[in-house]
């Protein structure tokens, strides 16, 4: 089933009648009605958005990933199940009894993968990747040598080397924040997936912090963020330029990224059907039940 990405940025009412969403907006005076199964993630950005007790809980009851923005219309909170998966302590304990040297071959097969991910979408906007593509085949256990650094160094260089002065930075110039939304939305994609299976967001195999709930998120998300790097180019290749602020049809483009096909075990699905089954094989590592995390792969293609 392709779940729904529910993006409301006007005054609304919420309320949950017959296991229907019930959406009313008062300003165009109008009523939408969307089955709560069929929904996947919603985005609250206008803060005159009212939604009842119980149309909260029945999104929560469907692990649903419910989003709110900030003033600056930013993504800034995330509301998740605490119970995502019938064997949730069971699953629970074995993330957290999971020794370093696991810790440290999932955060090898991660890094690469998000490497070969990277040289894929410089070769797809046709600058230099070979170079990166080596790298990938130096990550060691735990990437003691740091080389998913070295490869951003050059990553980034080559992506946007024709925005002078560019770098890759929360509050650098643009597109960085196009890509900052873009990964917000993949990050709570994610940990949504992780909850659905069972495992502790909190609970990173590498990145560790704790004012931050979604270290596991942040782990597992890497490989997925060139994802959102070649959208955002190629909005940038297709436009000319890109948006000082954001607007509507900005923020809606990258939602879509969610709906994009990746590739994984030779087939092709959408990226947040990717992010279910990338938690449920760590999900399986972690039991001891497989000893590789599925990622997504960017196909050898050229940009679109």
């Amino acid at each position: 089933m392709i779940q729904r990405t529910l993006f409301l940025q006007s005054r609304a009412i919420i309320r949950y009648r017959k296991k229907q969403l019930v959406i009313e907006l008062p300003e165009r005076e109008e009523t939408h009605t969307v089955p709560v199964e069929d929904i996947g993630m919603v985005l609250f950005e206008h803060p005159a958005i009212t939604i009842s007790h119980r149309a909260l809980d029945a999104l929560l009851q469907v692990n649903a990933a419910v989003v709110i923005c900030n003033g600056s219309f930013l993504p800034s909170g995330l509301l998740l199940p605490l119970e995502g998966h019938s064997t949730l302590t069971q699953r629970a304990r074995a993330q957290l009894d999971a020794g370093k040297s696991l810790h440290k071959r999932l955060w090898q097969q991660t890094v690469k993968q998000k490497i070969v991910n990277q040289a894929a979408v410089l070769r797809a906007f046709d600058r230099p990747w070979r170079s990166i593509q080596r790298m990938a085949g130096e990550v060691r256990s735990g990437d003691p040598d740091n080389v998913e650094a070295q490869a951003a160094a050059v990553y980034w260089q080559e992506l946007f080397r024709d925005i002078d002065g560019f770098v890759r930075h929360r509050s650098g110039p643009v597109p960085n924040n196009m890509l900052n939304y873009g990964y917000a939305i993949v990050r709570a994609c994610l940990a949504r997936a992780l909850v659905g299976s069972g495992l502790l967001p909190a609970i990173g195999i590498h990145h560790r912090n704790k004012y931050n709930a979604y270290c596991l998120a942040d782990d597992v998300m890497e490989p997925y963020r060139p994802f959102v790097d070649k959208a955002v180019r190629a909005y940038g290749s297709q436009q000319g330029n890109y948006p000082e602020q954001l607007e509507t049809r900005h923020k809606q483009f990258l939602l879509e990224i969610l709906q994009h096909d990746v590739w994984m075990d030779e087939m092709k699905r959408p990226l947040y059907l990717a992010a279910q089954y990338t938690a449920a094989s760590l999900a399986r590592c972690f039991e001891g039940l497989d000893d590789k995390i599925k990622y997504p792969q960017i196909p050898d293609s050229t940009a679109n």
